[in-house]
């Protein structure tokens, strides 16, 4: 999925046709589940299509549920500890967008991060203060409604300082058995994101695609653009939605700010 399909992850590195930067090319990231108690994590600041090391990780590294992210910083410095996905013990979290009036509001939105937790945060990004006040508020119990909390406690706290849309974007998170997808903005205009149709039916109308053969049948990709070359194998999620990917499971569900 990194490296191999027409308009793959590192190719949208260079060339993302859909996001708000064409060029995405101030880090990344890439994290999975194994037979270890907590997921591994493997972050950068070089390019992704310039890096050794993230192409010998991809083909030994054996997953059934992985993140990957490649970045275009908004705000905070290119760092390591800002390079997304970001981990609390068994859990993943990645966004695509930013926080509008961040500097404005970041003291009341650490502030609000649990105490036990606060110790944690490493970096300067948005996205990570916005994971835990997510965890703060339940994420290990009620992701939706975690999720849910933490984008509504941004926006009370943007729109008390004036900004009209603080939140844009789409975000994921995981336990590493199930994957939380959102897709959200204030202004109702949320980057895309999107996800593979049903493996089988997938088979029926392309019975020659040899990749087709070689992953399950609850295989599912979520991704802010679509990779490879079969058309009509990816659905656009809905505005203000969220999906619940398990195994033997889906669903599309609408996503409100609490």
């Amino acid at each position: 999925m990194l490296y191999t399909p027409v308009h793959s992850l590192i190719d949208q590195s260079l060339h993302s046709r859909l996001g708000a930067e064409t060029t995405n090319g101030d880090g990344f990231g890439v994290g999975w589940y194994d037979a270890a108690a907590a997921p591994g994590l493997f972050r950068s600041i070089e390019p992704a299509w310039n890096d050794l090391n993230l192409r010998e990780l991809a083909g030994h590294v054996s997953s059934h549920l992985f993140f990957a992210h490649v970045r275009a910083a908004i705000g905070s410095a290119v760092q390591q500890t800002n390079c997304h996905p970001f981990r609390h013990g068994r859990w993943l979290f990645m966004h695509n967008g930013f926080i509008d009036g961040f500097a404005a509001i970041k003291r009341d939105l650490v502030l609000a991060v649990d105490e036990s937790l606060y110790p944690e945060i490493q970096g300067t990004s948005d996205t990570e203060v916005l994971f835990y006040l997510a965890l703060t508020f339940g994420l290990q119990d009620d992701p939706p409604g975690a999720v849910a909390r933490a984008i509504g406690f941004v926006e009370a706290r943007g729109r008390g300082r004036g900004v009209d849309y603080p939140f844009q974007g789409t975000l994921a998170t995981s336990d590493g058995e199930t994957l939380w997808a959102f897709r959200y903005s204030s202004q109702g205009d949320s980057r895309s994101l999107f996800y593979t149709r049903d493996v089988r039916t997938l088979r029926r109308e392309y019975p020659d695609r040899e990749i087709l053969r070689e992953v399950p049948d609850d295989a599912r990709l979520v991704v802010s653009e679509p990779i490879g070359d079969l058309p009509g194998a990816w659905e656009e999620m809905p505005e203000a939605t969220y999906a619940v990917v398990r195994p033997g499971e889906d669903q599309l569900l609408p996503f409100r700010p609490e």
